[in-house]
């Protein structure tokens, strides 16, 4: 599978992830959106009317929503080209299919990484089957227990993850599986090849932290500040990830990742 039909391309999309999600009034959203309904800065065109501005004008949380590509493959594989806006069935069908298709392509990216960073048999058979499954019709879709599946994936990754973060035990880093380190202080701490699937890192204080090879599955960067943090290399870190937490020029990330835009500082003056 070609890992660039995992990123989101919005305009082969029809601005799903601006209907089907409901958010509510909060730091991240200026207003409430209830499910299935269009937010009004979504334009007839099927792009986002404010997506230059969208910090700026309350919206942080459309920043680091991630649909994995699952918005285009939905709009142009599955539905042919079809838009929501076409009839009331289509729109339900494509509606009710979403969420599993986004659920899907999220481990369809974990899968095509691990694949090509520690390949396996196990892992090309579970990408393949996944990836059949994203192929099946809408009604097929809107029923799937991805949750199930997502289980059995979760086990092949995690064996990936430790070949990937170092040959053996005595050449990983610490295990902080789960671990809340809300607002904890980790500055310049030496993190390279550490385990933090699902790890709660919001507001913490990771500068100059070595990351490198660490295992980011799941973890909430929210707020972590990453300036001047070493993050090449670092497993299964999404962009999106990266786009909720506060970093600058000297934080290091491997491609395809890249410092979101608002790391960068203000112009002079302004």
């Amino acid at each position: 599978m070609d890992r660039a039909d995992l990123r989101a391309d919005c305009a082969r999309c029809a601005g799903l992830c601006c209907v089907v999600p409901a958010f509510g009034r909060s730091a991240d959203f200026a207003l409430d959106k209830p499910a299935r309904t269009p937010c009004p800065n979504l334009l007839a065109d099927s792009r986002c009317g404010i997506h230059a501005s969208l910090r700026k004008r309350g919206f942080p949380g459309c920043t680091v929503y991630d649909c994995f590509g699952a918005g285009q493959r939905l709009t142009q594989r599955t539905f042919g080209g079809r838009d929501w806006r076409d009839d009331p069935a289509t729109s339900s069908a494509m509606f009710d299919a979403f969420p599993a298709m986004r659920d899907l392509h999220e481990l369809l990216a974990y899968l095509a990484e691990a694949a090509e960073r520690a390949p396996s048999p196990a892992l090309d058979a579970a990408l393949a089957e996944v990836d059949a499954l994203a192929d099946a019709p809408p009604d097929v879709l809107a029923g799937l227990d991805v949750d199930a599946r997502r289980r059995a994936v979760n086990v092949l990754l995690v064996e990936a993850s430790d070949r990937i973060r170092g040959s053996d035990s005595d050449h990983r880093g610490p295990d902080h599986r789960g671990a809340d380190l809300t607002g904890a202080r980790l500055r310049g701490a030496g993190l390279r090849g550490a385990s933090l699937r699902g790890a709660l890192l919001i507001g913490a204080d990771l500068r100059g932290a070595d990351l490198r090879r660490a295992d980011f599955t799941g973890a909430d960067l929210r707020g972590a500040d990453l300036r001047g943090a070493d993050l090449r290399e670092a497993a299964f870190l999404t962009q999106a990830q990266l786009a909720a937490a506060r970093g600058d020029a000297a934080t290091r990330v491997t491609a395809p990742l890249a410092r979101p835009a608002h790391w960068r500082p203000p112009p002079a003056g302004g």
